[in-house]
């Protein structure tokens, strides 16, 4: 039976763990990479007529390193012969990732531990233990 998987990667080393689990534990299944860009992290980049071409910059800067990741994943993927597609969303990553998941039929959700951002709590990070309390669907956190 093939499935939906779904997983957020974000240039970390626990999500590449996370993606190459995905790739060994379900081989039939269609792979989808998410890269989720929040405007939360763009820091005040200078004068207030300014910010509109500073958000701009960033929103390009952002979608670039998320096309690179994607394109790293296909080199990956296609080692194990995948079907793989990726996606890039705006907004909160906990909520993008749930959102996506219930908007899109994904029957899995396969995601490391511990983003880019290195906040945690005790055992998941914030954005990981989110997902886990609000996904529609199954989750596994790789560590």
């Amino acid at each position: 039976m093939a499935q939906n998987i779904l997983v957020p990667i974000d240039g970390s080393p626990q999500a590449q763990e996370a993606f190459e689990y995905a790739l060994e534990e379900f081989p039939d299944a269609t792979i989808t990479v998410i890269t989720v860009l929040n405007p939360a992290e763009m820091s005040a980049g200078g004068t207030e007529m300014g910010m509109a071409s500073y958000a701009d910059q960033w929103m390009d800067a952002e979608e670039e390193r998320a096309e690179q990741r994607f394109e790293e994943a296909r080199e990956v993927a296609e080692g194990y012969g995948a079907d793989l597609r990726s996606e890039t969303v705006l907004g909160r990553p906990a909520r993008a990732i749930v959102d996506y998941a219930e908007e899109n039929a994904i029957d899995q959700v396969v995601m490391g531990s511990h983003g880019r951002d290195g906040v945690s709590r005790i055992l998941l990070g914030s954005v990981a233990e989110t997902v886990v309390r609000r996904s529609p669907c199954p989750v596994t956190v790789v560590r």
